[in-house]
């Protein structure tokens, strides 16, 4: 757990004032998003049942937090994404090709084993999925998605900063988006790890999409995590920025097209998870009972800490947070929520 304190750093708004321009950016936010993606908000659960399927590994390692139902033989967890949910609802829900939905997702880390200015077992972001065609499962139809979400996000921080003249000094994101692979990095940067990588790439270029994320590199090792049966892992990627005030790469979104009955079938194998192929949701994916679509989640606490200039994630949402973690804050004139 390590928390790091810019030098001279100060909140360019107060308490009061960050509290209405969280609210406010959410809401400038969503609508952009919604209009750019066509995607109409909906309401989410924040647990599923355990034997549904629905729920996600994100890496494969990550334990959700489950609990028992008085007077039932249901045991339910909480939502670590809503990658399957939001698929299943889409097929429900009657969407059609062209049109999707996006949520509020909340969920408990409780795994999360690097406590920090972006890291917070308490995690809030937005949910979105949209029904494609097959024609639409290309390279080219995944990265115009990536640079409208990039195009949302800009759009929201000049009006934040129209409202907020003192956000300013931030500097403007990167509207520009430079696209590379996984593989592309781990051959550029070989000597460095992953996430190294990553903050090499950004500082040069700002704004960019590392694609093909979950498939072992030419190490043997992939890029990051993740789990086999929501991202084709050829058409994925995330969506990370330069975050100048922490000299670091910040991943505001993972997302990808998702996977159809091939990809799926392809990857369980991979990745040893071939008894899902028995989980209900599973079963109808395989079968090709599910709409063919792409999504992903975007941070709503990493949005607003870089929108608005904030160090610690923890001055934009309420968590539980070590106490190594509160006196440093304490000390630096951090306020946690």
């Amino acid at each position: 757990m390590k928390t790091y304190v810019p030098q001279g750093y100060e909140s360019l708004l107060s308490i009061y004032d960050t509290q209405k321009a969280i609210s406010l950016l959410k809401r400038l936010f969503e609508d952009r998003l919604g209009a750019l993606l066509n995607l109409y908000r909906v309401s989410a659960p924040l647990f599923v049942a355990e034997s549904s399927g629905l729920n996600d590994d994100l890496n494969g390692v990550e334990r959700p937090v489950s609990f028992d139902i008085l007077r039932s033989d249901i045991r339910a967890e909480v939502v670590q994404s809503l990658a399957k949910w939001k698929r299943l609802a889409l097929k429900r829900y009657d969407f059609h090709p062209g049109k999707g939905l996006y949520t509020d997702m909340n969920a408990i880390r409780r795994d999360e084993d690097e406590l920090d200015n972006l890291h917070s077992v308490y995690v809030d972001q937005w949910d979105w999925e949209k029904v494609i065609l097959p024609e639409d499962r290309t390279e080219e139809y995944l990265r115009e998605t990536v640079k409208s979400i990039v195009t949302a996000i800009c759009d929201t921080q000049d009006t934040m900063e129209s409202i907020y003249p003192q956000l300013a000094p931030l500097g403007k994101l990167k509207r520009e988006v430079s696209f590379v692979t996984a593989l592309e990095l781990e051959e550029r940067y070989p000597e460095l790890s992953p996430k190294e990588r990553e903050n090499a790439y950004l500082r040069e270029h700002g704004t960019a999409f590392i694609q093909g994320i979950g498939s072992a590199l030419r190490s043997g090792k992939p890029h990051d995590g993740r789990a086999p049966d929501y991202d084709d892992w050829s058409l994925n990627g995330d969506i990370l920025v330069w975050n100048e005030l922490l000299g670091r790469a910040m991943e505001l979104s993972s997302m990808g097209i998702r996977v159809d009955p091939a990809a799926l079938d392809r990857q369980l194998t991979l990745s040893g998870c071939d008894d899902r192929r028995e989980l209900p949701y599973h079963k109808m994916l395989l079968a090709g009972d599910l709409p063919l679509t792409i999504g992903g989640g975007i941070g709503q606490s990493r949005l607003s800490m870089l929108l608005l200039g904030k160090a610690h994630i923890g001055e934009v949402q309420a968590s539980v947070w070590d106490e190594e973690t509160m006196e440093t804050c304490q000390k630096a004139g951090i306020i946690l929520l």
